[in-house]
């Protein structure tokens, strides 16, 4: 008897079997038990997951000689044809190669007829998304109301590509790619059964290799059988598959953590030699690096599946978490920049480079203080991180607050020559630092707590020392604007404005005030003038939380709505005034550019005017 592929030989033929599909098999198995049987199924999932080997167990369920069941007899005529693929009521058709509405109107003709041999006749429609939109349409009816005795199971592995007409006449079940842990423990099973020779870490390569298909995963372990004359060694299966041997991984990322260049090239050169992928070389890189930021956190969630638990956590330990974060971020960007560099080898290489271009220095707090930033020992000083720079640090130190450092280097423009004590900021403590506003680069007290007029306010005894000038601060705080006092004060354009703004109000109200204006009459009481145009605004929930604001600001003082043009301009048209003159400043200050003139001078360019718009 010729050899059969372990994907064809170890094929499940019954739920029992299925691997990691758990959800499917149970809500088949009770429909079956309960007798609650749709009349078209949708498997839908990437490939070698376990569509088509669903669909033909759910055929066996249906027609195995000892009855429907949830677990076919697996010896009977029918179950036995069902597996060799030569039962004549299982009727699978590729619709990759049967994509014309002919082929579909062909199958549907013999839909009517009573099965030959089973108990019912099974339509199996593989890669069912191909099918043409003139076969979907004239499959919808059939598909909707078949006769009893038919039954549909399609697969697809893009459901996105099929008409929601399709869907909503199927029982849809998404199957899920497998894990590499699920497939390492079958992979296990089955090569035991063959009593093949194997190493464990040898079944991670391929597990993680398989990508979520079991199929393909037990493709590839008949090829490393091969490979390896009949036993499956980690050294032969990373050869197979061109992997990187993960000891360079680790020697990389001690060169990159100690800065010994000489050492990360020496790593490159033998990857080279290897003819390894150097894209996967990086995306083993990134792997290594989460689980070494998960060893930081959590040492107990690196596991032990590849033999290395005890060097990742080494290198956890001598690794800063900053450190691991910033590597990390740099090998994601060096993938996406692969396709970019002049070829996959240099890519990896300036991938590397970067790590020690911008690999932090940490500094003493004795160094900080003492106003010299020297590296500390075993790590050269990268030249933004020398005195004066403007590179930053690893760590933040505690003595010295970040933004009153700012205020000192602001304080003193006129001695940018001589080296300025620092302190050494984490990265985000630089991204807060730059978004900090200029006056507030003192952190003191909150505003509410501070003196009404002025206040002096101490600074860090560290700032004090590097210079007295800023010792003291003041900080005046600018009046509040009322809403109350005189309402003829507020009958200007301006002015009336502001109260709409300072006033409390909110939502209708506030919508309302914004397209009016007030006016103060002579028997004292208050009109609010309405422009017919905008009486839909004037609902009567909207014109009393106007009345109630009114009351509270001026009190005793009566406001009547009149609807006619407002005196004045509203403060919708003072803000839709203000924002005109600042695009007619943009267009001149745009139009005035010796650049832009230059690109209409020499390119006969043109400015879009819809395409301005002003800075605020």
């Amino acid at each position: 008897m010729s050899y059969q592929v372990l994907a064809r030989k170890y094929r499940p033929k019954s739920f029992r079997e299925l691997i990691g599909q758990e959800h499917v098999a149970r809500a088949l198995i009770n429909a079956l038990d309960q007798d609650r049987l749709h009349h078209a199924y949708l498997f839908t999932g990437t490939r070698g997951v376990g569509k088509t080997t669903i669909a033909r167990i759910l055929a066996k369920c249906l027609n195995c000689e000892t009855g429907v069941s949830s677990e076919p007899c697996g010896v009977c005529s029918t179950c036995r044809e069902i597996d060799e693929g030569r039962f004549v009521d299982l009727i699978e058709v590729d619709a990759a190669s049967r994509t014309k509405v002919e082929d579909t109107r062909e199958l549907l003709d013999n839909v009517q007829y009573a099965p030959t041999r089973g108990r019912y006749k099974v339509y199996l429609i593989d890669e069912v998304h191909m099918l043409s939109g003139h076969s979907f349409n004239a499959l919808l009816k059939t598909l909707e109301e078949p006769p009893p005795h038919v039954k549909f199971l399609l697969a697809t592995t893009d459901p996105q590509k099929l008409p929601v007409t399709i869907l909503s006449r199927c029982l849809q079940f998404s199957l899920k790619a497998m894990s590499p842990e699920r497939v390492v423990e079958h992979l296990s099973v089955v090569l035991q059964k063959e009593m093949v020779e194997f190493e464990e870490s040898a079944l991670w390569e391929l597990g993680r290799a398989a990508n979520g298909s079991m199929r393909d995963a037990l493709s590839l372990t008949d090829q490393a059988i091969a490979f390896g004359n009949g036993r499956l060694g980690t050294a032969d299966v990373r050869s197979m598959l061109g992997s990187i041997d993960r000891d360079l991984v680790f020697r990389v990322l001690d060169a990159v953590n100690s800065g010994d260049a000489a050492v990360v090239l020496d790593v490159c050169a033998q990857l080279a030699e290897q003819s390894v992928d150097f894209s996967g070389a990086l995306a083993e890189l990134v792997s290594t690096l989460h689980r070494i930021a998960l060893g930081q956190m959590l040492p107990a969630a690196v596991d032990n599946s590849l033999g290395d638990a005890g060097r990742v956590l080494a290198l956890a330990q001598a690794m800063t978490a900053e450190d691991t974060q910033l590597y990390y971020q740099i090998a994601l960007h060096g993938r996406r920049d692969m396709p970019w560099a002049a070829d996959a080898r240099s890519g990896f290489e300036m991938t590397l480079m970067r790590m020690l271009a911008f690999r932090p220095v940490p500094v003493s707090p004795e160094t900080v203080q003492g106003g010299a930033r020297t590296a500390m020992p075993g790590r050269p000083a990268a030249p933004g991180n020398r005195p004066g720079g403007s590179g930053g640090g690893v760590q933040a130190m505690q003595s010295v607050p970040v933004r009153a450092s700012a205020a000192v280097a602001m304080a003193q423009p006129q001695q940018q020559h001589q080296p300025v004590s620092r302190p050494v900021a984490s990265p985000s403590a630089a991204v807060a630092r730059a978004e900090a506003p200029a006056s507030n680069v003192i952190p003191l007290k909150p505003v509410s707590q501070q003196a009404p007029q002025q206040v002096t306010q101490p600074v860090p005894q560290e700032v004090a020392a590097v210079t007295p000038a800023v010792a003291a601060v003041p900080q005046a705080r600018e009046p509040a604007f009322s809403c109350s006092g005189n309402p003829q004060d507020y009958c200007t354009p301006e002015s009336w404005e502001q109260w709409v703004l300072h006033s409390g109000l909110a939502g209708g109200g506030l919508n309302l005030a914004r397209h009016a204006a007030m006016m103060v009459l002579a028997d004292g009481a208050c009109e609010f003038q309405l422009a017919a145009k905008h009486d839909i605004l004037a609902s009567g929930q909207s014109f009393g939380q106007i009345e109630e604001c009114f009351r509270r600001h001026f009190p005793g003082v009566q406001l009547r709505m009149a609807k006619k043009d407002p005196v004045y301009a509203t403060p919708m048209q003072v803000i839709a005034a203000r924002k005109q003159a600042r695009l007619q400043a943009a267009t001149a200050t745009l139009q005035a550019d010796p650049f832009v003139q230059t690109l209409i001078n020499d390119f006969q360019a043109e400015i879009l005017p819809d395409s301005i718009n002003p800075i605020d």
